[in-house]
Parts: structure tokens; C-alpha cells; sequence
């Protein structure tokens, strides 16, 4: 369970249409993507005489108003969900980003963590470049610029052999809109149509939003490039494919497709996997809202235990400015979840969730259950025991906060206070998703990192940098 537990990477998308209000459209993609990020949000459009941007902190739909939008005119343009993996909650770490040097100029928006930010920034510092923020996505911005190269496509495919790490990126300049997947397509990445003209976003249920169709998934390695005379693609070889698995499991939305596979199926096939490897007599089943729904009534369907909805869930917890004070802070999940107590009450409950981070909320969940008069709680868990911090877009936790990394699985059934544990197995979670094991990155449960861990970023780590570093102009 992941409240203030585990957090999603960001939300990008770009569209290259004329003759439609684009920064209304790009609105309410960003509002489909809103789970992927919650911080801060921003939509940059260009013209084809200049770029102009909105960004501030907060939702969606608080930080753009129609008059925003209104300004936000041209037939390009890019938007960005903010959730911080590198650089801390602040407005000058919101995105998209501008970055200009000489004549050059672009936007950037980027999903993924970029693991050799630091000794990039130090170079690029050395080279007279100055930053604004303490994001690896300004790196990945002036180091595209520093590139050699006679073409955006070059400069960039250029910057790719520098950057390590997780990077989507959607580009903008002044005529041209590009979509950009690291070579190991840890995040999702996806092209579509509108109208007559181009989209590309983090995931396909942007799309379904705008009345856009999905054309494809823009593959590991590949430079996407859109302008008026159409889209061309410029693909880097890719020799390991680390997608995270993540992605099926919690981040991405259930009625979103990956690599052709819809994610709410997928789910659903956990739950029944989980029936399998850990059946119990029980009374009812139920899925913790709303990323464990699927995966229960997998459960159901698979163990013939009947469905129920056990806790409904307020969607706007969390989504206010006021924080609560310390009696209310004290109730913690009972302010996000409120039992049906009059259908759980006496029964043996069988409880789906999707992950099991640090073990902070799932025993205050166990025992709302309790109070709520529950007499049996089996946690049944979508996700192998996570044991290992990830270093590659997700804001998680350091190792010794993973609770699984310091107990046994016995050991977690009773700090959690449940009267039965059980976690997918990795074959099992596979089978599930029903992709080849090879070209998932499964390092947070198995340790085997795509790339070194020792070239992990602290997530602050260029937030310690001199004031005079983040201030200043472009070079």
C-alpha cells in the first residue's frame, strides 16, 4: 500500500496539430495523466516564431486557468505532470523546461531519473552552462544543446550515448515536436493521430481522453521527430531492455495498453494467480481501491469467494492545500479509506493490495479492517517482496526502509497484524503479464540492476550545489 509509501515517475505528452486549440487539448491529457504525477504541472507551446510556457505547483486543475490557456497559443506544444525523483517540490524544478544557448532553443518534459546527473551537470558547469533548477531534466536540456551535431535528431542522438538512466522525453523548438525512449525503455512511451495531426504520451488512456488514436509504442532506443512534413524515426540499437514492471503492477492507469497488453487484464490475472498460489477459506474477497480492484476480482473469479467492496476510498485526500491538524493527522488512512462495516463485520476477508513498501499504512489499514469488526485479514500481495531501492524513476525508499529487506515474510504477517500472508511469486507475477521475462527490469525484488547501482543519484544531490550554480542564465 503505497500512501506515503511509493510514488509514481511523471506524466509527458506532445501534440504537433494546427488548426485546433492545442493547449486546451494538451489540459486535459495532462488531466488523464494526473496519476502519475501530482506536484506541480506546466504546458509549453510554440508558434513557430517562439516558445511560450505556464507552469505552477499543485493539480492539474489548479495550476492552469482559462486565461493561461488562453495565452498558450501554436501548433506545437508539450505538457508535463510533475512527480520528483531528482530535485526537490519546488517551482523552478516544474517542467517543461526552456533551456537556450546562442540561437538555439527547446523545450523539454521528462519521465524517467538520469543516474550520471551529477558528473553531467559538473561538466556542463565547466562549460559555462549556469541552472535554474536542481532537476536532471535540465541536465538532459543543456546537455541536448551541447551536442554536436547538424540536426536536433543528431544532437540528441548524440546526448543519448551520454545520458545513464531512465529517460521518455517529449522535445520541443520552435518546429518541431520529438519523442524520446532510453534505450532500455524503462518508462512507457507511446505515438498516436489526432485529427490530422500527432501526439505522443506516457500512455495510451492520454489518448482516449482527446479523441486520439493509438498508433503505436515509440521503441526502446528511438528518436521520434514530427514537423509539418510528417513523422520520421531515427532508431538507437538497443541491447537490453529493462522495462519497469512496475508499470503493470501500480503506475500506469488499468485502462491504459502497453506493449499491447491492457493493463486492467493484466491486473485482473494477478489476483487470479494469487488464488492460486495462496488459496484460503475465506467469506468475501475484496481489492484495496483503486489500483488492487482488478487483481480482487481476479481473486474472486479464480477462488469463487465472492467480491466485495470492503473500503471505499476519498479520491480528494490529499488534493486540498490545508493540511489537517494533529488529531486528524493522527486518524492518517482512516481519512483516506472508510470501512462498509456492516458488510465486512464477522467476516474472514481476504485483502488484495498491489505492494507492500515500507509497512508504515498497511498495519493502520489491518486495523481499521479490525475495528470495522473483520475476524480474519489475509493479505494477498500483486507484487514479490520488494527488497532493493530503485534507482531508475521511482521515488521508493532506501534500502533499509523497505521492510521486506529487513524481515521475513513471517516476520512482516505479524508486524502488519494479519492472520495470513502472501506474496506473487516472480514466475507467478510474469506469467501474469504475460511477457518475456528478459525484457522487464525486476531489480527491486531480485537486486540485478540493468546498470551498475554504484551510479545512483541521491535524489536531492544536486540541490546541495552552490547558489551561484542554480541561478543564472543559459549559456
Amino acid at each position: 500500500m503505497k500512501i506515503a509509501s511509493m510514488h509514481e515517475s511523471c506524466g509527458i505528452f506532445g501534440i504537433h496539430a494546427a488548426g485546433m486549440g492545442i493547449a486546451r487539448v494538451i489540459f486535459f491529457a495532462l488531466f488523464a495523466l494526473q496519476h502519475r504525477g501530482q506536484e506541480s504541472a506546466g504546458i509549453a507551446v510554440s508558434d513557430g516564431n517562439g516558445i511560450k510556457i505556464h507552469t505552477n505547483m499543485g493539480l492539474v486543475s489548479q495550476a492552469f486557468t482559462e486565461n493561461d490557456l488562453a495565452h498558450l497559443k501554436g501548433y506545437i506544444g508539450i505538457g508535463h505532470n510533475r512527480y520528483s525523483t531528482t530535485g526537490s517540490t519546488r517551482p523552478s524544478n516544474a517542467q517543461p523546461i526552456i533551456v537556450k544557448s546562442g540561437d538555439l532553443v527547446l523545450a523539454l518534459a521528462h519521465n524517467g531519473n538520469i543516474v550520471n546527473a551529477k558528473s553531467l551537470h559538473d561538466e556542463l558547469h565547466e562549460s559555462g552552462y549556469h541552472f535554474h533548477s536542481s532537476s536532471d531534466s535540465e541536465v538532459i536540456a543543456d546537455l541536448i544543446l551541447a551536442s554536436p551535431g547538424k540536426s536536433w535528431e543528431g544532437k540528441i542522438e548524440h546526448a543519448m550515448r551520454r545520458l545513464q538512466g531512465a529517460y521518455s522525453l517529449v522535445v520541443m523548438t520552435q518546429d518541431k515536436l520529438l519523442g524520446v525512449r532510453d534505450p532500455m525503455g524503462v518508462r512507457p512511451l507511446c505515438l498516436g493521430t489526432v485529427d490530422s495531426g500527432w501526439v505522443i504520451a506516457s500512455e495510451s488512456c492520454a489518448l482516449d481522453h482527446i479523441g486520439a488514436q493509438l498508433s503505436r509504442e515509440i521503441e526502446p532506443g528511438e528518436i521520434v521527430a514530427i514537423d509539418r512534413s510528417g513523422v520520421r524515426s531515427f532508431k538507437k540499437k538497443s541491447n537490453k531492455k529493462a522495462f519497469c514492471i512496475f508499470e503493470y503492477i501500480y503506475f500506469a492507469r488499468p485502462d491504459s495498453v502497453i506493449q499491447g497488453k491492457l493493463l486492467y487484464q493484466a491486473r485482473q490475472a494477478m489476483g487470479e494467480m494469487l488464488a492460486q498460489e495462496y488459496p484460503v477459506d475465506a467469506d468475501l474477497v475484496m481489492g484495496v481501491p483503486d489500483s488492487a480492484t482488478a487483481a480482487g476480482i481476479g481473486y474472486s473469479h479464480a477462488s469463487g469467494i465472492p467480491y466485495c467492496e470492503g473500503l471505499l476510498k476519498n479520491r480528494y485526500v490529499g488534493r486540498t492545500f490545508i493540511e489537517p491538524d494533529q488529531r486528524l493527522r493522527e486518524l492518517g488512512v482512516q481519512l483516506k479509506f472508510n470501512p462498509l462495516s456492516r458488510t465486512i463485520a464477522g467476516k474472514r476477508l481476504v485483502v488484495v493490495d498491489d505492494s507492500i513498501v515500507r509497512g508504515t499504512t498497511t498495519p493502520r489499514v489491518v486495523s481499521l479492517l479490525r475495528k470495522a469488526g473483520v475476524k480474519e485479514v489475509h493479505l494477498r500481495i500483486c507484487a514479490p517482496p520488494i527488497r532493493y531501492p530503485c534507482f531508475l524513476g521511482v521515488d521508493m525508499a532506501t534500502e533499509w526502509e523497505l521492510i521486506a529487506a529487513r524481515k521475513t515474510i513471517p516476520e512482516i504477517r505479524d508486524y502488519l497484524g494479519a492472520d495470513s500472508l502472501g506474496y506473487l511469486s516472480l514466475n507467478g507475477l510474469i506469467r501474469a503479464v504475460d511477457l518475456p521475462r528478459e525484457i522487464f527490469c525486476l531489480a527491486c525484488f531480485t537486486g540485478d540492476y540493468p546498470i551498475p547501482v554504484q551510479m545512483g543519484m541521491d535524489k536531492l544531490a544536486l540541490e546541495e550545489l552552490p547558489e551561484e550554480e542554480l541561478i543564472g542564465s543559459q549559456k
